[in-house]
């Protein structure tokens, strides 16, 4: 498939913060994302691919060789044994989106989802939501939940397809124009009603992004 979910590492961090800058008006410093990474256990961080980007910005073996050289800084020995990816690297180029979730007792929050404006309305958002989904299953989670504007309606219309509900409200809850917060909750995820909705759910929307 096109598209592919894989677990955040630190190296994605600067492309993540560039996403968020377009994808929200307030966003977190590239240290919280680090802090997150390295010592908060329990969170977990998602990045989604768009694969064909990654062969957009491959560079052939031909092209490595006639690149310009730039004079080293550093003793051969004291470089590292394989190279830092940078912003220009296939595999940095090739995130369109990250989310997260933290586990708090028995329960997955979701702390964050943000896509690319250039691959909304494309059903990757959901993708997503299903990789945090299936990550709340693997950290034995029974409940999701999640804090979303009021006035996002098109949000909203996702979390309730995928069985949230509304639980209550964060007043002024968002820095950049203290709008209130919609508090969403699934019903326990692990029984056999949920798990076969959101399977189904899941292999549908999978199908979808095959074709596309």
């Amino acid at each position: 498939m096109r598209y592919a979910i894989d677990q955040m590492t630190m190296p994605d961090v600067p492309r993540v913060v560039e996403i968020e800058r377009l994808a929200y008006p307030s966003t977190w410093p590239p240290s919280a994302y680090r802090k997150e990474l390295q010592d908060n256990r329990w969170a977990h961080y998602i990045v989604l691919r768009d694969t064909h980007l990654m062969e957009e910005y491959a560079v052939t073996p031909q092209q490595e060789l006639e690149k310009p050289r730039k004079n080293r800084l550093f003793p051969l020995s004291l470089l590292p044994s394989r190279p830092a990816i940078t912003m220009s690297s296939p595999e940095l180029n090739s995130i369109i989106g990250f989310a997260g979730l933290w586990l708090m007792l028995d329960e997955a929050h979701i702390t964050t989802i943000a896509m690319h404006p250039d691959y909304r309305r494309q059903g990757l958002g959901e993708f997503m939501l299903t990789g945090l989904i299936d990550i709340a299953y693997d950290i034995g989670a029974k409940w999701v939940t999640l804090e979303v504007r009021m006035s996002n309606y098109i949000a909203q219309n996702l979390y309730h397809k995928y069985g949230f509900r509304e639980a209550g409200i964060r007043h002024r809850y968002y820095s950049d124009n203290q709008e209130d917060a919609l508090i969403m909750w699934t019903e326990e995820i692990n029984t056999p009603s949920y798990k076969h909705k959101f399977q189904g759910l899941k292999n549908a929307l999978l199908k979808k992004l095959e074709v596309q």
